[in-house]
């Protein structure tokens, strides 16, 4: 999976320190779950660079490729997680907020296609935040995509959390 971290906005500063006055946002993504522990998990983290001119509207531009396999998307449960955080000069970092992109929001778009999404920041007690972070997605290296939509196709008509901002125009089974 090809995972384009485009920008952020609205985002806030949640600390009134001295020195903290100024944001330098990062995020990091991840397709393991926190775990509540703090335990690690070996399970592969990507980070953006850190964008120290955008402020509250923050642009990253960053491509990762995540390696997912096809268990990833039999649980409707699964999702990639990216944490938000800035940089202090003496703190080091601060966890600004989270969101999730579940797997429910991913599907099984035509191979090669390009998903644009647009995710509320939730803070780290889980309530909404002015924030949205913008995203690209798409599916690369999926032999056997073709053959899960067809047994999935029912799914594809379930609610979902995020709201997708644009999608490459195609007829909709669901209409």
């Amino acid at each position: 999976m090809e995972i384009t971290v485009i920008s952020a906005q609205g985002l806030k500063n949640t600390s009134s320190g001295p020195f903290s006055h100024r944001l330098r946002p990062f995020i990091t993504i991840t397709a393991c779950p926190p775990d509540p522990q703090g335990r690690d998990k070996k399970c592969p983290m990507y980070r953006t660079r850190v964008d120290d001119q955008g402020g509250v509207n923050p642009t990253w531009g960053d491509k990762f490729h995540v390696p997912i396999d096809t268990a990833f998307f039999h649980s409707r449960y699964s999702c990639i997680y990216l944490h938000l955080y800035t940089k202090r000069l003496i703190t080091g970092r601060v966890q600004l907020g989270w969101c999730q992109v579940p797997v429910t929001d991913i599907g099984f778009p035509p191979g090669g296609s390009l998903q644009y999404l647009s995710y509320r920041i939730r803070a780290r007690d889980g309530t909404r935040t002015p924030g949205v972070v913008n995203l690209a997605i798409r599916l690369t290296g999926f032999q056997q995509v073709a053959v899960l939509t067809e047994s999935r196709a029912s799914d594809e008509c379930k609610t979902v959390i995020g709201i997708p901002v644009t999608m490459i125009s195609h007829t909709s089974i669901c209409q």
